[in-house]
């Protein structure tokens, strides 16, 4: 898996510059990203990107599409195995409504649905499993989507070029104490609780969804502004819950404010946290900094634990009885 890991720049360069064709929708007012586990986590990233766009956004992860779905709403359906029981309901339910819809997926069923329904349809390769794909499918999107997703290359790029410093500082090549996805790491004792703020929530639910998966450890994730109204009461309790404060650079003034707030909490209850920074750029460069940052900690969490985390048998388990 980490040879994987340290190839993620290059991976969103190549997908990003491959010849999959473009969509070619327009009219669109509302996009539906359908997808569960990893394929979610995309959607949730092109949700962060389009949030201040007019385009109203619906991340499905699970079974059933919103009501609103109409002739003006493109469906996204990924499934980076292409065998995803509850994102391939979706597209069969999709293909019942008056609405546009593409397909992504590495073959399975899903390609040979959208074959015999004539649904159009972009198959990206599977890259060691549907978590360390992720680059490969987000950067193919990002191309085949770009007639509807108000992203410019300039921002693309960007984001690229901060995976690449972000490789130097954790990549296999670098296991020192200076290794900022160690240093996490090797303090995650506990169960993390993830604080996050609303614009960085796809960072913070794939880091738990890779703690999840990799570390094999419970993680928990907290909007930092909804917590201080209810979760912030249950450390008033002893507790084995390790906070790990998200924060973007340029987060809300009173979200800001909200920060230093909590910290405070902590300090005066003894509670020791970590802070893990968004840095500068594009929505999309401080997703991917994060989520390069925080899967690569999940990884080193699992060899420090002396696992594999490539095998999933609960997952498998779940799925060999649906």
């Amino acid at each position: 898996m980490y040879s994987v890991y340290d190839r993620w720049p290059e991976i969103a360069k190549t997908a990003f510059q491959s010849d999959l064709e473009e969509c070619k929708f327009s009219d669109i007012n509302h996009i539906v990203f359908a997808g569960m586990g990893g394929s979610g986590a995309i959607g949730s990233v092109f949700s962060s990107i389009l949030s201040k766009s007019k385009i109203h956004v619906s991340v499905v992860k699970g079974y059933l599409l919103p009501k609103t779905v109409d002739k003006d709403t493109l469906v996204v359906t990924t499934s980076i195995s292409g065998n995803t029981i509850e994102t391939l309901t979706a597209l069969n339910s999709s293909t019942k409504l008056e609405c546009k819809i593409i397909s992504c997926s590495s073959g399975g069923k899903m390609e040979d649905f959208c074959k015999k329904n004539n649904v159009e349809y972009r198959k990206i390769p599977l890259i060691h499993s549907p978590r360390a794909s992720f680059t490969g499918f987000l950067y193919s999107m990002l191309k085949i989507l770009n007639p509807v997703i108000p992203i410019n290359q300039e921002e693309v790029y960007e984001s690229i070029k901060e995976l690449e410093k972000m490789k130097k500082k954790i990549s296999s090549n670098n296991l020192n104490f200076d290794n900022p996805a160690i240093d996490l790491a090797k303090w995650i004792s506990g169960i993390p609780l993830i604080y996050y703020p609303a614009g960085l929530q796809a960072a913070a639910v794939r880091f738990k969804n890779s703690l999840q998966e990799n570390s094999k450890i419970h993680a928990i994730t907290e909007d930092v502004v909804e917590s201080c109204h209810n979760g912030i009461v249950a450390w008033e309790q002893p507790s084995k819950i390790m906070p790990i404060l998200i924060q973007g650079n340029d987060d809300y003034i009173k979200t800001k404010e909200r920060w230093e707030i909590v910290k405070e909490y902590f300090k005066t209850k003894n509670i020791e946290y970590k802070e893990i920074l968004s840095g500068n750029g594009s929505i999309l460069t401080k997703l991917l900094r994060l989520i390069y940052l925080l899967d690569y900690c999940s990884i080193y969490r699992a060899v420090l634990s002396k696992m594999d985390p490539t095998p999933i048998p609960s997952i498998n388990f779940v799925k060999n009885r649906l």
